[in-house]
């Protein structure tokens, strides 16, 4: 099975999330992301996908040697520092309030998967962790950062998780493999929520991770 385009999950994911963010009005909310509420955690993912225009502008690495599995390493890119910092920027750009969180939201997602379809297919971009990466894998983490808080921000808000069929798959792919239809099954779960469960947002049960592992689902390290 051919690894699901990241583009179209993405514009998919982050139009959905568009529409979810209109409709919100307890910003204030606590979200299982602590410290961050429903605002911090859309300013959050609004920086996750700002992070491609410097990534588009700078000079292109000569080869990409790390995967979209290979972004999520249990390493520098978790130390406190960088937590600290990654925690507040998000809550300083919190303060500017819902409606011009979700315009700027709206703003970035339009602008990022527009100079993405612009691209090169096989164009390489080096990340602020200094990870050389194609753009293909690079916009996979960002379905799954948009996909994941998407989830985290439903459950805050006692609503229905909305991850869209494209971001499943795409994430889904990301997690299992070529054949994570046939996985999935084997599991008995919806992607939804194998997704929730693979990320750490939902347990699994004793017999659903010893079949998980079996199954070599990719362990992600997410802050």
């Amino acid at each position: 099975m051919i690894a699901p385009a990241p583009i179209p999950a993405l514009t998919a994911e982050t139009t959905r999330l568009a529409h979810a963010l209109n409709d919100i009005t307890a910003w204030h909310t606590p979200t299982r992301c602590t410290p961050w509420d429903a605002a911090a955690l859309t300013a959050h993912i609004t920086g996750a996908l700002a992070r491609l225009d410097p990534m588009l502008d700078a000079p292109e690495p000569p080869h990409a040697t790390v995967t979209a599995a290979g972004y999520y390493a249990p390493d520098h890119r978790f130390a406190p520092d960088t937590n600290t910092d990654r925690i507040r920027t998000a809550t300083e750009a919190a303060a500017a309030g819902g409606p011009a969180l979700t315009a700027a939201f709206h703003a970035t997602a339009t602008r990022i998967i527009d100079r993405c379809i612009r691209e090169r297919p096989d164009r390489r971009v080096t990340t602020r962790h200094g990870d050389p990466m194609t753009l293909a894998d690079f916009l996979t983490t960002r379905v799954l950062e948009v996909a994941v808080h998407g989830i985290d921000l439903a459950d805050a808000l006692d609503r229905p998780r909305w991850t869209t069929p494209e971001a499943q798959h795409a994430v889904s792919h990301l997690l299992l493999g070529d054949h994570y239809d046939t996985a999935l099954a084997s599991l008995g779960l919806d992607p939804v929520a194998f997704i929730a469960k693979a990320t750490g947002r939902d347990p699994f049960t004793a017999p659903e991770r010893a079949q998980a592992d079996a199954l070599g689902v990719t362990w992600l390290a997410l802050g």
